[in-house]
């Protein structure tokens, strides 16, 4: 029986391309997407499900699909937390997320798209403080890559187009983002949200898209 993964995607570049060598080292699909309306514009959850249906079909293997609700929780992060610290703070909430749905469809990793360097959120400081969230691995396929790197896999794959398609960035982007986070202040803005009641929520509010 092969392996299963929670995929996180978006109608960013990078994800896609994750996507594609994770499923095609074996790790079959469960894709999902963090729904950060209205932080995020109306056409990014079809760029998304058009990427992931791309992969199903580039690769042959269907996998599943997941809308996971997170808007909600990201206007709590702005609305409470200090600014400089919500990319990571909404990061980690998405790992968290991923790890209760990856329990509940069988899944033994969670697979990004993540590059060192490319946010804030993705220094090799703040890649670590975020991986301890949860308790299963996070595999990070485009860590060594650089940007020319994964839109030439993007452009052979096909996916560069679609993600290519204009769309409008999170409007929480943190504001003068830390890029050496402490623990301490991480796990202190965190006290301020109710963590446990966002996770099951989310879980529960998820709903699933028909891939092919």
């Amino acid at each position: 029986m092969a392996e299963k993964a929670v995929y996180l995607i978006s109608g960013g570049i990078d994800s896609p391309v994750a996507a594609y060598l994770g499923v095609a080292k074996g790790w079959d699909p469960v894709y999902v997407y963090f729904d950060n309306r209205p932080f995020s514009g109306e056409g990014e959850l079809g760029k998304a499900t058009a990427l992931a249906r791309h992969i199903s079909e580039v690769t042959g293997v269907r996998g599943e699909m997941f809308v996971v609700p997170h808007g909600r929780d990201l206007d709590l992060v702005v609305k409470r937390c200090r600014r400089n610290l919500s990319c990571l703070l909404c990061k980690r909430l998405m790992y968290r997320k991923a790890e209760a749905l990856a329990k509940v469809r069988g899944c033994s990793a969670i697979v990004t798209g993540e590059i060192v360097g490319e946010q804030a959120s993705q220094t090799i400081h703040n890649l670590v403080l975020n991986t301890s969230t949860v308790g299963i691995p996070i595999v990070r396929p485009l860590l060594g890559f650089n940007k020319t790197e994964v839109e030439s896999v993007a452009k052979r794959i096909g996916s560069y187009e679609i993600s290519a398609e204009k769309s409008e960035g999170c409007t929480a982007a943190a504001v003068k983002a830390r890029t050496l986070a402490r623990r301490s202040e991480i796990e202190g803005e965190e006290g301020l949200l109710p963590i446990g009641e966002l996770v099951d929520s989310g879980i529960r509010g998820a709903r699933s898209i028909r891939l092919l």
